[in-house]
């Protein structure tokens, strides 16, 4: 029987709100937002690649053919390809109605610099955290790049477990897992000159697949530590989780300084989820508690993928139009996270679950 951890459920949900205070702190002027740890909170992007990888790793364990990877890819492209497109689509249509109304009104920026039919390609096709020639920055819905990274990974996530079956190495795939880890990011530091982690367009596919394999490698230590953590008392978690905690809410805060060696953010999410996974301390304990908490896990994806565009036209009606000046966001910030909150309530439901509904009948007439 598969096991819905919870917990790290929860933590994404946290830190996909932590990354909508991050883009929404540009239009801000508040300490609310403008602060270190809100500045740093990019960072928690890592965090969805190294629990992906441990949630994979435990939900896939093998693949003997070919068939089993096709299906395995189909399965995860209808996971996060649906939602991916809408609001590519999305943006497409804002900047259409844009450089439409910009005859008429004053608009700041008729043209998104960096949007385009090529970078919209990249998009569309899942390889916009490649590094390809002619772009510069990140376009159209900027979280995208992530999700490129994360169907790049699930390609060699795939081709590696069914290599390993054909060459009798599954025995030795958590070692290949940290080997794999091991050279992208070696990849990244050689090519980027930089022990530096934060790319996106540029190699943000490396970022992914070192996050990814690192939580593939998490899940093997959690299984095969599993018997001798679940006798431990519960004060020994309880204290694990609180410094876990501390953790990482200084080494956000410091992230200025921290970012330039990015591997502490693997190794610290690495012991986040694997402390986290047994769900037994003080801090899980409050969690579990918390109702609206249990939602923003569910609704993770659909708050990191639609709150960029929502951040932006929250800001033009309140901010250009409305003429709110940006230290209101200091409680504008509460609304524009509830409108997210919402939208993204809506498209789990009629998005994401609809299509996984599909995925399941799809999978079953094979």
């Amino acid at each position: 029987m598969k096991h819905r951890f919870r917990i790290l459920d929860t933590f994404r949900g946290i830190f996909a709100s932590m990354v909508v205070f991050f883009h929404l702190a540009d239009f801000a002027d508040t300490p609310l937002l403008n602060n270190d740890f809100v500045r740093n909170s990019d960072m928690f992007v890592d965090f969805f690649f190294v629990l992906s990888g441990f949630v994979i790793a435990y939900n896939y364990q093998s693949f003997s053919k070919t068939e089993d990877i096709g299906m395995f890819l189909q399965k995860r492209l209808y996971r996060i390809y649906p939602l991916h497109v809408l609001m590519l689509f999305a943006f497409l249509f804002i900047e259409l109605v844009k450089g439409s109304l910009s005859a008429y009104v004053q608009v700041n920026q008729p043209v998104g610099q960096n949007n385009n039919l090529y970078s919209f390609l990249t998009s569309l096709f899942l390889i916009n955290s490649v590094r390809m020639p002619g772009i510069n920055d990140v376009s159209w819905n900027i979280p995208s790049w992530s999700i490129s990274a994360e169907m790049i990974s699930y390609v060699v996530y795939g081709l590696c477990l069914w290599l390993m079956y054909k060459w009798k190495m599954l025995r030795q795939k958590f070692t290949f897992f940290l080997l794999i880890t091991l050279l992208a990011f070696t990849a990244m530091v050689w090519t980027n000159n930089s022990f530096r982690l934060n790319y996106s367009f540029d190699y943000g596919f490396l970022r992914g697949i070192i996050g990814f394999f690192i939580g593939a490698f998490c899940y093997g230590i959690f299984d095969r530590s599993f018997a001798y953590f679940k006798n431990l008392p519960k004060l020994f978690f309880d204290c694990a989780e609180v410094l876990v905690m501390g953790a990482i809410i200084s080494m956000i805060y410091f992230g200025a300084y921290l970012k330039e060696v990015g591997g502490v953010y693997e190794v610290l999410f690495f012991v986040s989820i694997l402390i986290f996974s047994f769900e037994r301390g003080v801090v899980s304990d409050v969690l579990k508690k918390s109702v609206f908490l249990d939602k923003v896990g569910l609704y993770s994806y659909s708050i990191y993928m639609t709150h960029a565009l929502l951040i932006s036209l929250f800001n033009v009606l309140f901010v250009r139009i409305l003429k709110f000046p940006p230290s209101a966001y200091v409680y504008l910030v509460f609304a524009n996270y509830y409108l997210i909150y919402k939208v993204s309530e809506w498209t789990y439901k009629h998005i994401e679950m609809r299509f996984k509904v599909r995925k399941k009948t799809a999978v079953s007439t094979v």
